[in-house]
């Protein structure tokens, strides 16, 4: 796990605090104080700011009311899915998904993550053969989570080139949903160090009692839960990437 995290007071005041102390403010600061809207995304997410003790940092908030309907995830549950992935980063011992919470703001009930300082111009298609550890991560916690949505601009470069991963909204559906352009390691053996993270993430996911099962209850359904486990127990068993399926296997756009 990392001891910090590069985000920003404004978006023109990069500052870096300890992990724990972004971790406690996402969960109990205040965060009524809206910036802006960010359009990029298809749902409303808010750039807001995040005020606890003597800190003040970035969040990104996406209310549940602010999202659009789909026709294959249950309305109102993408803040959760966000939340979710999470807690299975965070099972993982993997820093790779920026601390991110359930809160209720401005706009009612959503998730709440920390904003991350980076480099826009730089994503996936532009990293270099020195990510390639830190993508195979990425690519088995996306084939676990069944991320529906691994565009390129989801991957976001810090000051300390560590990779983070943003918009997990369509995550843990039931059925083989895996979008994703790091299709790099499909079919390649996993990594020991990865296999053991999922080893031990297996065992939690077994324990009915263990802290993340009651979390990952709340957020996403019973259903959803036996799927990851099967997931999991299915890339262990292959051990390996999986391949593209025979539905659409990238999202679009890209970036």
């Amino acid at each position: 796990m990392i001891d910090c995290l590069h985000t920003a007071r404004s978006l023109e005041e990069p500052i870096t605090l300890p992990y724990q102390e972004v971790i406690d403010g996402l969960e109990y600061g205040d965060i009524q104080e809206e910036l802006g809207l960010m359009r990029m995304g298809s749902n409303y997410t808010f750039l807001v700011q995040v005020r606890h003790n003597e800190n003040t940092f970035l969040g990104v908030y996406k209310p549940r009311l602010g999202e659009r309907p789909l026709w294959d995830f249950p309305d109102g549950t993408l803040c959760q899915r966000e939340t979710a992935a999470y807690l299975i980063a965070e099972a993982l011992d993997w820093p790779i998904v920026p601390p991110t919470v359930m809160r209720v703001g401005s706009r009612g009930e959503g998730s709440l993550q920390a904003f991350v300082d980076h480099d826009p111009m730089q994503h996936y298609f532009t990293f270099e053969e020195k990510h390639d550890t830190q993508l195979q991560r990425i690519a088995a916690f996306d084939a676990l989570v069944n991320n529906a949505d691994r565009k390129g601009g989801h991957c976001l470069l810090d000051s300390d080139d560590h990779i983070w991963c943003i918009d997990h909204g369509l995550c843990f559906h039931a059925m083989d949903k895996l979008r994703t352009v790091i299709w790099d390691y499909a079919g390649q053996s996993l990594s020991p160090e990865i296999r053991t993270a999922f080893e031990g993430l297996c065992q939690q996911l077994e324990e009915d009692a263990n802290p993340l099962n009651q979390r990952l209850l709340k957020l996403i359904e019973p259903y959803e839960h036996k799927a990851l486990k099967t997931r999991l127990h299915q890339i262990l068993s292959e051990d390996s990437y999986p391949l593209p399926g025979a539905g659409p296997n990238r999202p679009w756009p890209a970036i």
